[in-house]
């Protein structure tokens, strides 16, 4: 390695290590889930913008039922994964799910290609979009949980979140940039090779986790019943509180979602125009969210504690929804949308992916894929239906957004509890140490 190579990598680590709290021997897995995480949300922001102008397309309606086939299908990949858990070790079926990812984002662009505007070939994709963009964060945070302890975790997820915002603010520029030239077909191209580089990375960090000798890890498959993520969940009262928060969650997060899709398709007429929109509000949320993930994440957990981290976004909600009922605007959408998924992406994600330090294997793998997916779609398809009843009766959008701010209400009292709960079982955890 050359003198200047060396200079370099001092120079970076010791910038990494004031602005996000990286110590120098856990620089080299620091560095490489960045990466990672770069590719898997750059590959899924890159084609995002895409899901969203289909979704425009299918209208409301379809979107809302769409919900439902997401919900179903959410369900249907969890005994799935919990048998490649119980059977394949981490070095297989990791790198495994992004080569699958890539392949399937090549053929549905294949398909659409010829043929944009089919309905079926539409929402099939919007449902496979759906189910992977939770899947695959819920999957990369819990091989990190193993990776790291629950010091480690408090320090480091807020810099290792950065890396996929800049993933996530780099995809939406290139579909930004792309479109015009390559279509919304050949953005999923893109996306897929994002998708195979991200395969490299995982192994990677694979290297950097078997090679740990303070701490021997054991990379045999976990075992147990591909179900067993199910009943795990049913019978922890804590499980269930976390299920609670992604509930609440999900449903204001659905609220919004569904007057944006109003809103959008009021205001722009073009489909590429749209896709543009979408690009540009992506670029901005992830643009203002590594901001915060570098220099506030860490140290509102290490300082504040997660009570503050989980419930800082539902109290913003609040006012959000109340401004929508005011004066239900695009202008006003933009800034309480960019806002909501900054304050996720910067504070509740992280924290979300905390409370589960304090578990073990199986359950970080198979239970917290449960709560992360059939219980997030699930509330997403409840909510998607209970938005179209409303707005379809008497309630107008109005009336829909102060439904969505009594919710936000429900959230914020629900993360400062689970945050509370957390933060006091640590304390006692290393008070008996």
């Amino acid at each position: 390695m050359s003198a200047k190579r060396v200079v370099h990598q001092t120079v970076f680590g010791r910038i990494l290590g004031r602005v996000a709290l990286v110590e120098k021997h856990e620089m080299a897995a620091v560095i490489a889930a960045f990466l990672l995480f770069f590719f898997v949300l750059g590959g899924y922001f890159c084609v995002r913008p895409v899901r969203e102008t289909i979704g425009t397309i299918l209208g409301r309606d379809r979107v809302a039922d769409l919900y439902l086939w997401t919900w179903v299908g959410s369900i249907a990949i969890i005994p799935i994964f919990g048998w490649l858990v119980a059977r394949l070790r981490r070095s297989i079926f990791l790198p495994l799910i992004y080569g699958f990812v890539a392949v399937s984002l090549v053929v549905i662009g294949i398909v659409l290609r010829a043929n944009e505007g089919s309905i079926a070939v539409g929402q099939f994709f919007y449902v496979f979009i759906s189910i992977l963009a939770l899947f695959l964060t819920s999957v990369f945070w819990a091989f990190l949980l193993e990776l790291f302890d629950s010091a480690q975790v408090k320090r480091l997820f807020g810099v290792i979140a950065a890396g996929g915002t800049a993933g996530a603010l780099a995809g939406p520029g290139i579909t930004y940039l792309t479109v015009s030239t390559l279509g919304n077909s050949g953005v999923l191209f893109v996306g897929a090779a994002m998708f195979a580089v991200a395969i490299i990375c995982q192994q990677a960090l694979l290297r950097i986790w078997k090679a740990r000798t303070d701490s021997p890890r054991d990379e045999r498959a976990i075992g147990g019943n591909p179900f067993a993520g199910f009943w795990l969940v049913l019978r922890s009262p804590y499980l269930l509180a976390i299920a609670l928060f992604v509930v609440l969650l999900a449903s204001a997060n659905t609220f919004l979602y569904f007057e944006q899709l109003r809103l959008v398709k009021e205001t722009f007429a073009d489909t590429q125009e749209r896709t543009r929109v979408f690009a540009a509000l992506d670029w901005t949320v992830q643009g203002l969210t590594i901001v915060c993930q570098l220099f506030l994440t860490g140290r509102v957990a290490s300082r504040l504690g997660l009570s503050v981290l989980l419930a800082i976004v539902p109290v913003i909600m609040i006012f959000g929804f109340l401004s929508l009922a005011a004066v239900g605007t695009f202008a006003v959408l933009a800034v309480v949308f960019v806002l909501r998924r900054v304050g996720e992406y910067a504070f509740v994600r992280p924290g979300r992916e905390i409370l589960f330090s304090r578990v073990d294997n199986e359950t970080k793998y198979k239970a917290k894929n449960v709560v992360d997916v059939p219980v997030y779609r699930a509330s997403d398809a409840i909510t998607a239906q209970v938005s179209k009843v409303l707005e379809g009766g008497a309630l107008g959008a109005s009336a829909v957004a102060l439904i969505g701010a009594v919710v936000a209400t429900a959230w914020a009292v629900n993360g400062w509890w689970l945050g509370k709960r957390s933060d006091q079982s640590v304390s006692s955890a290393a008070s008996r140490r």
